[in-house]
């Protein structure tokens, strides 16, 4: 769903004021680390059921994602992977099962852990804010420092006192990616965040995630209609069709991997013919001839923190 500058900028806003919580819930002693996570936590999800207007969008789901890893999912539209990405981000409950977060229970609501962060295809960048302004968004003022450190992190220090209208799609998407770091995430979640990018700016960026995430350690969780993007970075593939899990493959290709070396190119093909096929047709009475499933309707990968 296509979202106005000013819906947008007024979710931005309620991450913001989420986040000023969340910080002032913590002692200052405890704020005052070092630009540099933590290590990344586990996630498990448990047998997890959704539902939207009586139809079943997720079947039963269980996936697990040790400390520290890169999972990728990938599937057609509507096959319920950004769905899933909101219920572990806590933007929604799921109507059956669990999710648990470093052996927690999820939140659900708007509340999220303060340890993990969603980075979207649409950067969200308040307008009105300069660039150093909106990466801040959220901090205590004796953690702006932070804001600039984490700015020089992805490649836009130069950049601190620019307006968000004079920057590339690119350069936006590194604003949100600073702004999702600099609150030292152990689990970020990737919903698309590269999308709407050109392919070259594209394959910058991906490198750039994957240089922070080794050196951070952070787990990720990243949703893709990619399977390139999703060779190119994860340490493991999920395929979700119509609601459930048909494959869950490790990605044993050295790192930094090299597009068209004959294991990559390998690799993204075997997975993208596996996304290509045909679902079976559903079940019915005996002697009944099958019917042809309705296409599934498109999910909103652009959900608001």
């Amino acid at each position: 769903m296509q979202m106005y500058p000013v819906e947008q900028a007024a979710l931005a806003e309620l991450e913001a004021g989420l986040a000023r919580r969340e910080a002032s819930a913590v002692p200052d002693q405890a704020r005052a680390v070092p630009a540099k996570a933590a290590g990344g936590v586990a996630l498990r999800v448990n047998q997890v059921v959704k539902r939207y207007d009586g139809r079943t969008v997720l079947h039963d789901v269980a996936l697990e994602v040790a400390p520290g890893e890169f999972l990728a999912i990938v599937g057609r539209s509507g096959c319920g992977k950004s769905t899933l990405l909101r219920l572990v981000a806590g933007l929604e409950a799921a109507d059956g099962g669990s999710i648990a977060i470093d052996g927690e229970a999820a939140a659900t609501g708007r509340a999220r852990p303060a340890d993990v962060r969603v980075m979207f295809q649409d950067a969200r960048l308040l307008p009105w804010k300069r660039v150093l302004d909106n990466v801040a968004l959220g901090l205590p003022r004796a953690r702006r420092a932070a804001a600039a450190q984490v700015l020089a992190q992805v490649g836009l220090a130069d950049r601190a006192q620019a307006w968000p209208a004079r920057l590339s799609g690119g350069q936006r998407q590194r604003v949100a990616l600073a702004r999702a770091l600099v609150h030292h995430p152990q689990l970020l979640l990737l919903d698309e965040p590269l999308g709407a990018l050109d392919a070259l700016t594209r394959i910058e960026m991906q490198a750039l995630i994957e240089s922070l995430w080794r050196r951070l350690g952070f787990t990720a969780l990243l949703v893709t209609h990619d399977v390139a993007e999703a060779v190119a970075l994860a340490d493991r593939i999920v395929l979700i069709e119509d609601g459930r899990i048909a494959m869950d493959t490790r990605v044993a290709l050295a790192r930094p991997r090299e597009r068209g070396t004959a294991g990559f190119a390998q690799l993204e093909a075997e997975v993208l013919q596996r996304v290509m096929r045909p679902s079976p047709p559903a079940a019915g009475p005996a002697g009944a001839q099958a019917a042809v499933p309705a296409a599934a309707a498109p999910l909103n990968v652009s959900w608001a923190a």
